[in-house]
């Protein structure tokens, strides 16, 4: 998941000097709609519904007030129960959601073959060539079997039988949800030397299982459209790179199986890719390790079945201080974690600290390495395959079967236990980086203690540089950090005092990329913001402490600015990630150039802007002014430009592809200079009109 900078949203309207009101998630009125469509069709009659109102007395409950949803009326009503949330996330999990079930088939042994097509008017067409959807009729239903899987919650060939012995689709309502989210969908198959379609309208079939030519192929094929009812949001479309990550993971995951991916949106511009793995998790661990420094040579991996669970778990050790864990259950990413990541991880912990009390790294006198100790530098991946998997929520975030634990302990501590002893030039690697963090952990202790203890003798002062706002409300306060004492200054007239709070900073901040945090507590800049957000930081980090919901980075618009804003994030992101994940981090827009003609002045915020701002003026001779840095403007204008919630442009930050986010930041924080060169040159035609 990368960074992504994104426009933030504004109060609607402010008076002169404003505090900004909390912004409330928008409703999705066309939820709304869905519901008065499916109250509709509930059981409770209008003329009953209109005469309990007359009679109900106040906070009565009675059986009218219980809906009864038929078929697939519960994901229109709740789409987000389903699939995570109604925006783009949602909307390319439709996309995972029928690939599980292509996934399910290669699992099983009868796919070898996967291909998403990206189609226009935003149609998606995802196949494989497993088994084929069975079309008889279905026993219980009474309707053809694959009607009965698209268009019924929890019908599925995963709850009993041998049809699959392991599966992601453990609910069975996944392509179901699909079907009900879709304004179009066909339904295709290829089996018993017949192909058969079926085509839906938002969960509802157009008519029956039909025919429509023989076939020796087998396979299934979905094609649907998204609901522009339910789905919103103005960056609402399929994001290739996205899903070619996903697709790239998955074909790791799924040995010898071949997953393509084709981009047909735009005519004449086909673009195509084909993963094919046959190295498993310890493939994925170099793909993803890729653009780091190793600390060991040969990468831990081991694949071995444990208690009718099958376990696969790889690692390696790179220079880099983060650490990155990948989790999968049946081949669904369990963001969240879940039984069998604590199951690895405490096996890790345990056979480093046999290991190293054993061969004499650690002494008597001294302390065990702790979980975070072993997991610096990190980058693992683990993956089961359990006939029963046990996800908490819809979306599967996170895996609960205590079974899984069990096996991915004990499977990782033998695998372990042998490659430590038949590598002993790794063993002593990793040993030693484990060595190296546990005196930066304890360095670090000390220095924040120190910081405590100080602020503490103080009166836990905040710092002397920082102009506070009067508001004590975290969520209607906002906090600039600004370079420099010129901007500082010009910034604290500007701003509205009651709600906006300013911190100069002095110069560059340090990178911490390349530093561990007993050295940043040395930083009187970075103690500076760390004693002003009020979280603390590291274990006494604390994010309803917040003391500002708003942290807004404003620099100059030139390289030393864009080189600061950069070093900010990256402090933000490494030591405050979940300030970063909870949307608080922003940065600021100030214009690029003031256009004065007669007595009206306009500001623009990029070259285009400037030049169509020209165009419209015309012949008359404007005056155009070019800042180079925020203390050129007077208080008014930075207050009119950049600071005023009515009119600033603001760019929240967010996380999107946490790994991407990393890879980037290593690149252009990092030690390494190769591939910050390679990345500059790769992007230097993208850099126009710099001022240096």
């Amino acid at each position: 998941m990368k960074l992504n900078i994104k426009e933030a949203d504004e109060p609607k309207k402010v008076e002169k000097k404003p505090a900004p009101a909390k912004v409330e998630k928008k409703e999705e009125r066309k939820t709304e709609v869905v519901k008065e469509k499916v109250e509709a069709k509930s059981d409770v009659k209008p003329a009953e519904a209109k005469e309990a109102k007359k009679t109900r007395k106040d906070g009565e409950y009675t059986a009218k007030d219980i809906y009864v949803l038929k078929g697939l009326e519960p994901v229109r009503l709740r789409p987000g129960m389903y699939i995570g949330s109604t925006g783009v996330d949602g909307l390319h999990h439709l996309i995972w959601e029928v690939v599980d079930n292509c996934l399910d088939e290669a699992m099983a042994g009868y796919a070898k073959n996967i291909e998403v097509v990206l189609l226009p008017d935003n149609r998606v067409k995802i196949s494989d060539d497993g088994r084929g959807i069975p079309v008889e009729k279905h026993p219980d239903t009474g309707k053809s079997t694959l009607e009965t899987v698209l268009t019924t919650l929890h019908a599925g060939g995963k709850f009993g039988g041998e049809a699959y012995k392991v599966s992601g689709g453990l609910h069975g309502v996944g392509i179901s949800v699909v079907c009900a989210l879709s304004t179009y969908m066909l339904s295709h198959v290829e089996r018993d030397g017949g192909a058969y379609e079926q085509e839906y309208f938002r969960g509802v079939p157009k008519g029956n299982v039909k025919k429509v030519g023989d076939s020796k192929k087998t396979g299934t094929t979905q094609t649907f459209e998204y609901d522009p009812t339910i789905f919103t949001g103005s960056d609402l479309k399929y994001d290739p790179k996205k899903i070619l990550a996903h697709l790239r993971q998955q074909a790791y995951l799924t040995k010898g199986v071949k997953i393509s991916f084709k981009d047909e949106r735009v005519k004449g511009e086909v673009s195509s890719y084909t993963f094919y793995f046959e190295g498993g998790v310890a493939s994925y661990v170099k793909y993803l390790v890729q653009s780091n420094t190793p600390r060991h040579q040969n990468i831990f991996s081991v694949a071995v079945e444990k208690d009718k669970i099958w376990v696969e778990a790889a690692f390696q050790y790179t220079q880099e201080m983060e650490c990155t864990e990948e989790s999968f259950a049946n081949n669904i990413y369990t963001v969240e974690g879940g039984t069998h990541i604590s199951g690895f991880r405490t096996a890790l912990t345990r056979s480093l600290n046999d290991y190293a009390r054993r061969e004499g790294f650690l002494k008597e006198k001294d302390e065990n390495f702790t979980g975070d100790d072993v997991r610096e530098g990190l980058t693992a991946v683990v993956s089961v395959k359990i006939r029963t998997p046990q996800f908490e929520g819809q979306t599967k975030a996170k895996l609960g079967n205590p079974e899984a634990k069990n096996a991915v302990e004990a499977a990782t501590a033998e695998g372990l236990s042998d490659y430590l002893e038949r590598n002993p030039s790794d063993a002593k690697s990793i040993v030693e980086n484990c060595l190296l963090a546990t005196k930066a952990r304890l360095a670090a202790k000390a220095a924040r203690q120190t910081v405590l203890r100080k602020g503490a003798l103080e009166g836990l002062a905040l710092p002397g540089k920082l102009a506070d706002c009067l508001s004590r409300k975290p969520e209607e306060s906002e906090i600039y950090i600004v370079e420099g004492d010129s901007a500082g200054g010009s910034s604290k007239m500007a701003r509205d005092r009651r709600f906006q709070a300013i911190l100069p900073l002095r110069g560059k901040i340090l990178n911490v990329e390349r530093a561990r945090l007993d050295k940043m507590l040395a930083s009187k800049e970075i103690k500076a913001l760390i004693i002003a957000m009020g979280t603390g930081i590291g274990e006494d980090f604390d994010i309803e402490k917040l003391r500002y919901h708003r942290i807004v980075i404003m620099t100059d618009a030139d390289v030393d600015g864009a080189h600061i804003r950069c070093l900010l994030i990256t402090f933000f992101y490494r030591h405050f990630k979940p300030i970063v994940e909870a949307g608080h981090i922003y940065i600021a827009q100030p214009p690029l150039y003031k256009i004065s003609y007669g007595k009206s002045n306009q500001y623009a915020y990029s070259d285009a802007q400037r030049d169509k701002i020209l165009k419209e003026i015309g012949k008359t001779n404007p005056v155009i002014q070019r800042y180079k840095g925020l203390g050129e403007m007077n208080p008014e204008q930075l207050w009119e430009t950049t600071m005023n919630p009515e009119n600033r442009t603001l760019l929240q930050v967010a996380v999107e592809e946490g790994h991407e986010a990393d890879k980037t930041l290593d690149i252009l924080m990092g030690e390494e200079v190769e591939p910050r060169k390679k990345f500059i040159q790769t992007h230097a035609k993208a850099a126009k009109n710099l001022d240096i």
